[in-house]
Parts: structure tokens; C-alpha cells; sequence
């Protein structure tokens, strides 16, 4: 799948000189399962503006997010309307520093789930204080739409794409649903909905010869027909928000493509919140714009390794340790 990257979305800093942008290099932000206690913990060593990341988001979250990023318990770190504004701040900090250390501005952007929400903010479409208001919203609205214990995740490896789609439309019924949620890598999808019928999937999924299944610790089942209402709430939130056209082209999870209009922006935020999120086609179509280097931007190397397993030309990097940061830093100033 390929991205049409239009040439309006191109232009740069706000208040400031424009900054040549290397279309070789495209950064990418992670979504839930990338936090940890202690993340960016080495990058605050290096420069204040990472706690102050935080703490500006912080602010629009209503959560003192560097304490409870550093500090943790780690329980509420991983509370889905506290993990989203958190990784957020770190995600936009990593984007923050990359640029204050001089690092080359990327020809394009895209975000794992919650990470396009980072993304979006790099490109300048919304505020860092807008962005960690509207997602520890969107945290809440998906717990409430699927109340603890009624819905359920599972990693699936070494799967068609096909067998995997035929399986959760096979096990379906009205009112007892799984679909795929991410297409995360050739051989990796992630299937959520209903907990029974993640259960009944993953049987009819090994009597076919599929031996790697992994069921995920998260009771929101993102991604699916589960989380229809908060999506169609999360919408109406929307209206608050102070949004402009981004800067960077940001290749949007939904349909793996980029979006200059803000109402289609926003369209495919509120349609990825309860359809699967399209990664593999996502890196894809990054790679078939010409990026050859990838950064993960925030804590954590999930996206860097996905994308190695999707295209193995591309050389993917994370930095979100002080020496991964500086040896990508040096490498691709």
C-alpha cells in the first residue's frame, strides 16, 4: 500500500527558519504496552525540556505525569487514561530533544494507536496541552465501554492475515464479537472483542495448526466494534479542540494514509479508535515514499523491531535511552 504525500503537508517549524527536511528518514511514536516506570529517565539527564514535556502535558491531563511516570505506582502508570497521556508527554519530549540536539527534521511522521496522537502533535496539528486533554478523555471513554472483564486481547503469531480474518468472522455472533485489531507485522496480529469469543478464536485458531497465541493483561478491547460509543464521543470532544493542517505528513492508522484536511483527520482518529490498526500497511507505505531510516520516537523498541520484521531494508532505530539516542543522533543529525 502506498501513501500519496501531498505537497501542502510540507512545510515546518512554526516562528522560525525553515529546516530542510530528509525524506530518507521518517519518525514513528508507540502506542499503549511502551510505558514503563522510569521511562526517559536518562533523556531528563540530558536536557530539563523532557520534565518539562511532562509537565505541560501534565497540565492538560490534570495529572502530574512526571512523578507518576518516574515514580510510578506502576498499576496507575498502566491505567489506560493515565498510560495514554504519559506516553504522549515522552513521545513529544524524544521529538522535543531530537530537534534541540540538532537531529534532521523527518519527511514524514505515523503513530501506533495512541502514537498517532504524538505524531499529529510533532506535525503540529494540535497543542502537547490539547493532545493529553482529549486522549486521557479518550482513556476513559474506552474503559467505560467496555466494562472490567467483559472484553479481551490476544496476540497471534505466525498467521495468515487471511486465516486469522476468516477465524474471528467464523466465531462471531451477534453480540459476542472478535475482530483483528492491529496488523502489526507479516506473522503478528492482535485480535480483541468480546472475551468469550477471543477465547472460542484462539481454539478454532490452534485446531487449525496455530500454536502461538498470547492472551494480553489489558481489559479494553482497542480497536474493535467494542469501543463504537466512546468513538462517536470521543468525536463530539473533538469540537473543543484548537486543530490546524500539520506541518508533516502523518500516515494515519485506519487506511494507512495521509490526510492533509482536518475534518479527515480527525475522521480517521474517531474511525481507529473501533477499526483495526493498519501498521503493516502504515510502514508500508512510509517505505514506498522513499524512507529507508525509521526512529521510534518515545520509550521503548516495539515499533523499530516490527519494522524490520514488515521491510527488512529498513534500518530502524529507537531512542529512548541516552546511548541509543546519541549514537542515532550522531549517525543522522
Amino acid at each position: 500500500m502506498r501513501a500519496s504525500f501531498p505537497l501542502s503537508v510540507r512545510v515546518t517549524q512554526a516562528a522560525s527558519t525553515p529546516q530542510a527536511v530528509d525524506s530518507t528518514l521518517a519518525f514513528v511514536f508507540p502506542g499503549q504496552g511502551s510505558q514503563s516506570v522510569g521511562m526517559l529517565a536518562e533523556l531528563a539527564a540530558l536536557d530539563p525540556l523532557v520534565q518539562a514535556c511532562f509537565e505541560e502535558a501534565g497540565e492538560g491531563a490534570g495529572v502530574d505525569l512526571w512523578t507518576l511516570a518516574q515514580q510510578g505506582p506502576e498499576e496507575r502508570l498502566n491505567t489506560t487514561e493515565f498510560t495514554q497521556p504519559a506516553l504522549l508527554a515522552a513521545g513529544v519530549a524524544a521529538w522535543r530533544l531530537w530537534h534541540a540536539r540538532g537531529g534532521a527534521m523527518p519527511g514524514a511522521l505515523a503513530g501506533h494507536s495512541l502514537g498517532e496522537y504524538t505524531a499529529l502533535v510533532a506535525a503540529g496539528a494540535l497543542s502537547l496541552v490539547d493532545a493529553a486533554r482529549l486522549v486521557r478523555l479518550r482513556g476513559q471513554l474506552m474503559q467505560d465501554a467496555a466494562p472490567a472483564g467483559s472484553g479481551g486481547m490476544a496476540a497471534v503469531l505466525g498467521a495468515e492475515d487471511a486465516l486469522v480474518v476468516e477465524t474471528c468472522e467464523a466465531v462471531s455472533s451477534p453480540g459476542q464479537v472478535v475482530v483483528p485489531a492491529n496488523f502489526n507485522s507479516p506473522g503478528q496480529i492482535v485480535i480483541g472483542g468480546h472475551a468469550a469469543a477471543v477465547d472460542a478464536a484462539l481454539v478454532r485458531l490452534a485446531e487449525q495448526g496455530v500454536r502461538k497465541a498470547v492472551k494480553l493483561a489489558v481489559s479494553v478491547p482497542s480497536h474493535t466494534p467494542l469501543m463504537r460509543e466512546a468513538a462517536d464521543r470521543l468525536a463530539v470532544a473533538m469540537d473543543d479542540i484548537a486543530w490546524q493542517a500539520p506541518r508533516l505528513p502523518v500516515v494515519q492508522n485506519v487506511d494507512a494514509r495521509v490526510h492533509a484536511e482536518v475534518a479527515d483527520i480527525r475522521q480517521a482518529l474517531v474511525r481507529q479508535l473501533y477499526l483495526p490498526v493498519q501498521w503493516t500497511g502504515c510502514v508500508q507505505a512510509l517505505a514506498g515514499q522513499g524512507v529507508g531510516r525509521l526512529v521510534e520516537c518515545g520509550p521503548g523498541k516495539v515499533l523499530a523491531g516490527l519494522a524490520k520484521r514488515i521491510d527488512k531494508a529498513l534500518d530502524a532505530r529507537a531512542i529512548g535511552t541516552a546511548g541509543e539516542f546519541d549514537k542515532a543522533l550522531a549517525d543522522w543529525r
